[in-house]
């Protein structure tokens, strides 16, 4: 199924979109409904098809075949819907490898389904697209983050009239399973947390030099957002739920002290003690406190009270996209 786009009035026509990314493949499939849409089917699967892939730049054969069989899954799903517009997206871990042209070439091959590697100023603007309406109307800024498995991108978003732009954004080759990688499963000492905050903070401050971030936050003047699976959990594991929820998480508020507690309870348990939690799971369990550092980063440069948690981010934005005939 080649990637594209289809602009077209009937009410009951289908749109698909898939993100494989270093981490996990989604798939949403949905209708129009309003100025939005309503999910007709949906699947997510954890692949890691970047596990490995800062050792040598290429994708490995057990994470390939990881990633065909859920796409797999996904094919079957969208040739059931029939879908009249449908666009496939891979980013850092495809966009990155050596072998990463040769494996969407496999995908098609084996699964009929074009995937294109998205750059990612093209990545932050989908996600921008797909998140925006979620941002408080009454502030003139915002910053929001993806924190991926591979990359994190960070955008500065100014508000003109009620429409969200993004002013600038850096990608940052800092992701849940490189930055996991490094970490260790297990728990995470004091020194080696704090050093991956400073990191992270770091490779953000020619972004804060550029735009004077810092004071518009202490002015009360930056809302920030994040669509991403760390904030989702850590969402989920403030309100104390016992499996996630995603009506519950998806714009929420999470404060920044509960982030900064919930981050170091989490960087002191085991993998055992996390992957014990049913929100976190063991699938999870090694690649959450790499997040919750990449998040302590972004929030020590830009200390705002609480940010906003997304459960919806690049798929959305492309859907958006298709249904109206165009891409973002």
């Amino acid at each position: 199924m080649a990637a594209g786009s289809a602009g077209t009035d009937a009410a009951d026509a289908l749109f698909g979109a898939i993100d494989l990314g270093t981490n996990n493949c989604r798939l949403l499939i949905a209708k129009r409904a309003g100025d939005g849409f309503r999910v007709v089917d949906a699947f997510s699967r954890i692949v890691r098809l970047g596990e490995g892939l800062s050792q040598d730049n290429r994708l490995g054969d057990d994470a390939m075949a990881r990633a065909l069989e859920a796409l797999q899954v996904c094919a079957a799903k969208l040739a059931r819907s029939r879908c009249a517009g449908f666009r496939g997206v891979a980013t850092e871990a495809c966009r990155r490898a050596a072998n990463g042209p040769a494996f969407l070439a496999r995908i098609e091959a084996e699964t009929g389904l074009r995937l294109e590697a998205i750059s990612p100023a093209e990545e932050a603007a989908l996600a921008v697209a797909g998140c925006a309406q979620l941002l408080d109307p009454a502030m003139p800024h915002a910053v929001m983050f993806d924190i991926g498995g591979g990359s994190t991108e960070v955008m500065w978003l100014a508000n003109r009239g009620g429409n969200w732009s993004m002013v600038d954004f850096v990608s940052l080759p800092l992701g849940v399973v490189s930055v996991g990688e490094a970490l260790g499963a297990g728990c995470v000492a004091p020194d080696v947390y704090a050093a991956t905050v400073a990191r992270v903070a770091a490779a953000l401050t020619p972004l804060e030099r550029r735009h004077g971030i810092a004071a518009e936050v202490a002015a009360g003047r930056v809302d920030m957002l994040g669509p991403s699976g760390t904030v989702t959990t850590l969402s989920a594991l403030a309100m104390g739920l016992p499996r996630y929820q995603r009506d519950r998480v998806d714009g929420s508020l999470l404060p920044l002290a509960t982030i900064r507690d919930l981050s170091a309870k989490l960087a002191a348990a085991d993998f055992a003690a996390r992957a014990g939690n049913p929100c976190i799971g063991t699938e999870r369990a090694d690649l959450l406190v790499a997040g919750c550092a990449i998040l302590e980063g972004i929030c020590s440069l830009w200390p705002v009270p609480r940010v906003r948690v997304a459960d919806r981010g690049l798929r959305e934005g492309i859907l958006l996209g298709l249904m109206a005939g165009v891409r973002a």
